[in-house]
Formats: C-alpha cells, structure tokens, sequence
C-alpha cells in the first residue's frame, strides 16, 4: 500500500528515519500538533459545559431551570453516543490510510461544526426547531472528536523515545486540560464584565466562535508532518492491515475489554471533576459564577503542571503502578472530599478542587500511553479510539447528566462521589489483571 504525501512532509520524512529516531524539530512540531488538536476539542467541551445555565435559558426557555439544565446537559450526552461509531471509523482510516491523515480531517470537521454552534438561532427566534439543530450539531462534533484523542496519542506514542514515552503522550491530557483552563478563564471572563442578557444573547456565543482559527492552524500544522514512524514502517513491509477493526474484534478483545474497564475512571473523573464541577459549585453550593470559574481555573493550572510530572513517573515505575494507585486513591477519598465542599469556604473549594485534580492526573498521566501501548501498530488506532470511545460515550458525557439526576432523586449532593467510586472500582478491575507495559518496545 502506498500512500501520497505533500512535498513539505517529504522534507520531514528524510528527518525522521524508520528506526522511529525523529529529530528534535520534527518533534517538535508533532507535539504542537498533537496539542492543538485537543486544545480545540475540549476547549469546546468546556464552554459548552460551563456555559450550560446560559445556554439552558437560550435553547430551553419553556421549562423549570432544572429540566432546562438537564435537557442540556441530555444534549451532551446523547452526542457521545455516536463517537464509538466514530472511532471505529476514524480509527480504520488511521489504521488503513495513516495517523496524519485522520487527525487532519478530524481537526477540520471538528473546528467547523464548533463554529456553526456559535451561528445556531436560539428557541426565541425558531422555536423547537433550535434543540434540535443544537444536538445534530453535538453529534457531529461528538463524531469528529472520537478521532482526536487516540490518533494524537498513537501519533506521539509512535515518534516518542521508548525511554520517555509516557511523558511525551502526557502532552495529550495537558491539552486538554489547557483547553479546559481557556475556556474556563473565558468564561470567569465573560461572566464578570458581561450583564445577563448581553450573556443570553450574544456573550454566549463567543467561545464558539474561535474554533475556526484554532482548527485551522492545527491544520496547516499537521500537514506539514510525515506520518509515524512505526506507519511507515509497517507500510514498507507490506504489513498494513487491510480490514483492522475486523482484526481488532477477532484476535484483541480482552485488551479492548481491559481498555474499557481503565477508562471508566478517566470517564467519570475528567468530566465531574473538570468539567462538570463549575455547575455544581453553582447549583449546588451557591457559589458565584466567577468565583467558581476561578477556582476551578486554579486547580487546572495546578493539573497542568502535575500532569507531566506523572508522565515521567509512569516512564519511571511503570503504567499498571500508576492506574491501581489512581483507582485505590479515588475509592479512599472522593466521599470524603465531596464532603468537605459543603459550606466550605473559597480557599478550602480551590484545595479540594487541587487535590481531586492532582488525584486524576495519576490516571490521566499515565492511560494514554498505557492504551497505545496494548495494541500492536496495525490496530493501534483502532483499538484506542474505540475503547477510549466507548467508555466515555456511556460514563463521561453522561457524567454531568447522572450527577444532575443523581442529587435530583436522592437528595443528597454527595451523590456524584459515589458515581466516581464506582468508576474507580471497575478501573482497578482492569488493571489487576492487565500486565506492564512500560520499558518495552511498542507492539509490532
């Protein structure tokens, strides 16, 4: 199988050798692609879920707060469920044509349906009709995005030095959480110099607005790169899988299943503690928006910074180490930590907001790499984006979702700390019966 490249990556080819030793300009520039890609994607999510009681009031008018916010946060939801669909198909082309070229159209697809968010009329102006634009736009999104995480960690996971793999895929949950932190700081922004109907309005909108540009210099950047490595390699010798999600449910399903099981925890954890937990703060606890935008700004630098730092420790004493002590940690203390939210005051909010975000990043850190590295290289893709997919359809974006319901019909505002320990539990399932991955050459 061949495959055509631009001039510019022919450049780069002649820089990156098959023996997988890429120069450090070339990785450079793979690890800005990998970030942008991400950056874009959740910085969308983030707005999305942090602008959720403006844009209840925009798109659900008609009924009580509460079912407004649920209806939003329905819509979330129901457009994950068409990202294993999307991974499985993004991981195919992936795995069949190459990583470049799926991250490429991901990025651009992507990028415009964020746009078009920002252009949606509200139900003001059409009616009924404008939920049910916003959804169908969700679901491409949710589409587009199913390919964005796993192509940019195989990408970087494949150019990476074996030595310090894990920390050079912790890039991935860095831009993720660097997406969060814009759209949280826009956000905090927003919310403080704009009234009220400036907000329903038009304020609203604005977050939406920049994907366009973002996406675009993603874009340009990753066509200038050469595929992997490992891609290249495996397209030299012939061995390039011809029907790889096929291969992937034939001969891989317990590591698929071992995948799914490590990735609740990301699931559940990512969405409630960063995403989810501004909504919270503000229905829950009475916070002020800008005060809870701030705060949970605070614990995102903070897992910004610690999240590298666990890369390098995953490199150091191994993947299976890092995700049992992640899922051992959450089962002891996220109840009480959910606890001390309650009256708690600003300082005491933003400490317990560190500590759960320092908590993730042990799991964070580390299941990138960990997921790359339990697939062989022709269903690598694949095998990543549909397990990550997955888990995340039926636990992450429902997260908000469940943890609304959840206080809702018991009472209780702890109950989305339960929902995490139960994630927690069936991560550390997975991971007692999974080997190491770490110091070994990634599967052929």
């Amino acid at each position: 199988m061949t495959t055509a490249y631009i001039p510019a990556a022919a450049a780069a080819a002649a820089e990156t050798p098959l023996d997988g030793k890429a120069a450090p300009g070339v990785l450079r520039k793979v690890l800005t692609a990998s970030f942008i890609g991400n950056f874009v994607e959740w910085f969308d999510y983030a707005s999305y879920g942090y602008f959720a009681t403006v844009i209840a009031a925009v798109f659900f008018p008609e009924i009580a707060p509460s079912a407004a916010l649920l209806a939003t946060f329905g819509v979330f939801a129901i457009s994950f469920v068409i990202r294993p669909i999307g991974g499985i198909i993004w991981g195919s082309i992936g795995d069949r044509v190459g990583r470049r070229s799926a991250l490429s159209w991901s990025i651009l697809i992507m990028s415009g349906a964020t746009t078009v968010i920002a252009l949606l009329p509200s139900y003001a102006q059409i009616g009924m009709l404008a939920p049910v634009l916003l959804l169908i736009v969700r679901m491409v999104q949710g589409f587009s995005a199913s390919g964005e995480y796993a192509g940019a960690t195989s990408f970087l996971a494949e150019y990476a030095p074996p030595e310090r793999r894990g920390f050079y895929t912790s890039m991935v949950p860095a831009s993720t959480a660097a997406g969060l932190l814009a759209g949280s700081l826009m956000s905090a922004l927003l919310f403080s110099q704009l009234t009220e109907a400036q907000l329903h309005g038009w304020g609203w909108r604005l977050p939406f607005l920049l994907a366009f540009p973002l996406g675009l210099v993603g874009l340009y950047i990753r066509l200038k790169l050469e595929d992997t490595p490992r891609f290249r390699e495996l397209e030299a010798r012939h061995h390039v899988e011809a029907t790889p999600v096929r291969e992937l449910f034939t001969t891989y399903r317990k590591p698929i299943i071992r995948a799914f099981g490590v990735t609740c925890l990301n699931a559940v954890g990512f969405y409630l503690i960063l995403s989810y937990m501004p909504t919270y703060l503000i229905t829950e606890m009475g916070m002020d928006e800008s005060a809870s935008f701030l705060a949970n700004s605070i614990a995102l630098f903070a897992y910004i910074f610690l999240i590298f730092l666990m890369g390098m420790l995953s490199d150091r004493f191994g993947r299976k180490t890092a995700l049992i002590a992640a899922s051992v940690l959450f089962i002891a203390l996220t109840v009480p930590l959910f606890g001390m939210l309650d009256s708690a005051s600003f300082g005491m909010i933003v400490l317990v907001q560190i500590i759960f975000g320092a908590l993730l990043t042990v799991n964070d850190g580390t299941l990138p790499c960990f997921l790359a590295e339990i697939f062989p290289t022709r269903v690598r893709y694949s095998g990543f984006a549909f397990s990550f997919n997955t888990a995340n359809a039926l636990f992450g974006g429902t997260a908000p979702f469940i943890a609304t319901w959840l206080i809702s019909a018991t009472g209780s505002k702890a109950a989305p700390a339960w929902f995490l320990v139960a994630a927690a539990v069936v991560a550390l399932i997975a991971m007692l019966s999974s080997r190491e991955t770490a110091g070994r050459p990634l599967e052929d």
